[in-house]
């Protein structure tokens, strides 16, 4: 199985892509989502952001009228090398914080010169998640709002244990991002008002 993020305006050619390339495919919906068979045998299955539950009509183009954007919600993304923050309403980044932070390679030396490298690297991370939480809390506040994550699963845990973002709600997609950059982040945010799509091909 492949799963693919697909701009909402790309979808009805997306579909159509599938169709032309597998055959015949039957549109249903099952389980607040978009699905098809082709005739073929591949299937695919669509997903609005936000984990939103769909309960139109078996169109492409109404599954894609029926994409929305909350008016408030949030992204973090984290890593060892950096984190990015923002807030947005709607489709606009309200604001937003881009930080690097250097934390030290892997040494080859051994004995205690490698134990004190690790307890640096350890300390060099645990500063960047923290510089990455006390900017969250900062951007986002202890608002209830929908928040996208992504980059290192355990750097995300790390910031988001701080007790001021607990009134966030995580949300899918997770998003295995690079060392987060300003373009990295606006990728992101793209990303995040995707549809998603599980594809199983025959």
């Amino acid at each position: 199985m492949t799963e693919v993020l697909v701009p909402v305006a790309r979808l009805v050619r997306w579909v159509d892509n599938f169709a032309h390339r597998h055959g015949h495919t039957e549109l249903t919906v099952a389980d607040g989502a978009l699905t098809g068979r082709a005739a073929d045998g591949s299937t695919f299955t669509a997903r609005l952001p936000f984990e939103t539950a769909y309960a139109g009509p078996a169109a492409p183009g109404a599954f894609a009228a029926a994409v929305a954007v909350p008016d408030r919600w949030g992204i973090v993304l984290a890593r060892k090398g950096g984190f990015a923050v923002a807030r947005l309403a709607g489709e606009k980044m309200v604001e937003h914080k881009v930080g690097q932070r250097h934390v030290q390679g892997r040494t080859k030396a051994g004995g205690q010169s490698q134990q004190r490298f690790a307890r640096r690297r350890d300390n060099q991370a645990r500063q960047a998640y923290e510089a990455a939480a006390e900017h969250a809390a900062r951007i986002l506040g202890g608002a209830a709002m929908p928040l996208v994550t992504g980059g290192d699963h355990a750097a995300v845990d790390e910031v988001l244990a701080d007790p001021r973002l607990h009134g966030l709600t995580v949300t899918a997609p997770w998003l295995p991002v690079p060392d987060p950059r300003r373009a990295v982040l606006e990728s992101a945010i793209a990303d995040a008002r995707s549809v998603r799509i599980d594809v199983v091909n025959a």
